[in-house]
């Protein structure tokens, strides 16, 4: 890229040292621009303190003035929390170019700092205020010169800056030369409409440090081209020492750069020190998924579900050899662990080492076989877990080869206020049957169906005196369904069957054909 072999040649102090880079979250303000997404005075409280206390953001921007009265009274909220906690001066409140106004709204919630949204393009000054440069530079000069003698400290957005500096430079030029003395904290420069790529950004960065070496610039970047990562990082090397985002990349359109790829890009890529602990941002990540009802994606970047999890049997092999496919990125940095899946790429790797997290020890001979059943589970698309690998294990180590008698078909109809129906078509020590049932239920009816082809073998089914089902924790509507059914054998003596399926019904009907296959083996003993 153009920036990539200018930064080479850059003889900054500031780009050879260690720098602090600003995070300044604003998912309580921007990130709640998101279709569908409000959050209620709660839950602002709630985000707020995770993200000041937990995950320690440098500034959080919590939201617009004005807006409502019950937005006033959450703001209060927060900044009343934040007093207490010294932490208010990292509180800050979008406001406009209202002279008193938002101001005064900022100032009855307790909050010390105003963003004061100007426009940053010649397009937007004159088409949506119908103002001039020079009339709107004075309407801003008003307004800041109120805020700070009501005792605020005042940063500047210059909204729609991206396209304001392409295509109208010497306005954003005319505008910062108007307010540049005017005691303003941070000037912050929005690609509102996500436009800019990041060779872009580095020019168009570059060339305002230069022009204005004593001012502290913000980068405020949206991914509406999926650069916005891409761009803080140019803006980084352009020489900006302070970034906006949001959690789970909340905002409008493509939503803002995500906090949780910022962080880690900063530190990783660019070894920037930042003030955040990482292995929080998980459990915000959490928090703002389920207060907002936006559900991140597994494979998102450090907090997705998946993004820790191992699938190709070969990757887990690898690791199980000598870390062969561990980088920076390790789940125990944010607090979270590794895991392997299980499924038809599933390797002995991949088994050995969700048996070492339970503490499970198996054979050579039991694991292959256990291994068999995974991948010939993977391979009807059935999603297993951990959780299921013991329902799995046991079901496995139960099973014999006996084969008296198998399951060809099976089909079951339930209807609300109505038996069950059951059609069976089986193989019984070598010949075909066909059977049909009726019960109360699914399993009900098989066991009738059953009964009719071993009656005409003279064959009695035992009695079941107990019907036992399990399911792994977490409670996923896919999990496998583990039925122990309990059997009056011969001589009274009890016996458990297993069965293992993702439908509970036939997981009992696996579990009797168990008990059946048991039974005739014992017979021809």
């Amino acid at each position: 890229m153009v920036w990539s072999a200018t930064i080479c040649r850059l003889t900054d102090s500031r780009m050879t040292q260690p720098r602090h880079i600003q995070l300044m979250d604003t998912t309580l303000r921007d990130g709640e621009q998101t279709q569908g997404v409000s959050f209620t005075a709660e839950e602002k409280a709630a985000i707020a303190k995770a993200l000041l206390k937990s995950l320690n953001v440098d500034r959080i921007e919590v939201a617009s003035a004005c807006v409502s009265e019950g937005e006033k009274q959450s703001v209060k909220a927060i900044n009343d929390w934040a007093r207490s906690e010294g932490l208010d001066e990292r509180i800050e409140v979008l406001g406009f170019v209202d002279y008193q106004r938002s101001v005064n709204w900022i100032k009855d919630t307790g909050g010390k700092v105003i963003n004061l949204l100007t426009k940053g393009s010649e397009k937007h000054c004159r088409e949506q205020l119908g103002n001039t440069l020079e009339g709107h530079a004075e309407d801003i000069c008003r307004t800041v010169d109120y805020a700070l003698s009501q005792g605020l400290r005042v940063n500047v957005y210059l909204e729609d800056w991206s396209n304001g500096y392409k295509d109208s430079r010497n306005y954003v030029f005319g505008l910062m030369d108007r307010i540049c003395d005017t005691g303003i904290s941070h000037f912050m420069l929005p690609d509102t409409l996500g436009v800019m790529a990041p060779d872009e950004v580095y020019e168009s960065l570059r060339d305002m440090t230069a022009r204005y070496p004593g001012l502290a610039f913000d980068f405020h970047p949206h991914n509406d081209y999926g650069l916005a990562v891409a761009n803080v990082m140019a803006a980084v090397r352009a020489g900006i020492d302070s970034v906006h985002c949001t959690v789970n990349c909340l905002g409008e359109r493509a939503g803002n750069v995500s906090l949780a790829e910022v962080a880690v890009v900063l530190r990783d890529k660019m070894h920037m020190e930042l003030s955040i602990d990482e292995t929080n941002i998980v459990r915000v990540s959490k928090l703002v998924e389920n207060f907002s009802g936006k559900w991140i994606s597994d494979n998102a970047p450090i907090v997705g579900a998946d993004v820790f999890t191992q699938t190709a049997g070969i990757h887990a092999d690898g690791d199980q050899k000598g870390g062969l496919y561990v980088s920076k990125l390790t789940p125990e940095r944010f607090a979270r662990t590794r895991s392997y899946a299980l499924g038809k790429m599933s390797g002995k790797a991949s088994l050995a080492k969700n048996l070492e997290a339970l503490g499970i020890t198996l054979s050579a001979e039991n694991q292959a076989k256990v291994l068999a059943r995974i991948v010939k589970m993977g391979d009807s698309k059935h999603q297993i877990t951990m959780d299921d690998l013991p329902f799995i294990i046991a079901d496995v180590m139960e099973s014999k080869d006996f084969k008296h008698v198998r399951l060809l078909d099976c089909e079951i109809t339930s209807k609300l206020n109505e038996a069950s129906r059951v059609n069976i078509s089986m193989e019984l020590q070598g010949q075909i049957y066909k059977a049909s049932g009726e019960g109360n239920g699914g399993f009900d009816a098989f066991i009738n169906a059953v009964k009719s082809v071993l009656d005409e073998r003279g064959i009695t089914l035992p009695d079941l005196i107990d019907y036992e089902v399990k399911i792994p924790k977490g409670g996923n509507t896919n999990a496998l369904t583990e039925c122990i059914v309990t059997w009056r054998g011969v001589n009274q003596r009890k016996v458990k069957t297993r069965g293992v399926h993702a439908n509970q019904v036939f997981a009992a009907v696996l579990a009797t054909l168990r008990i059946i296959n048991l039974q005739l083996h014992d017979m021809t003993m």
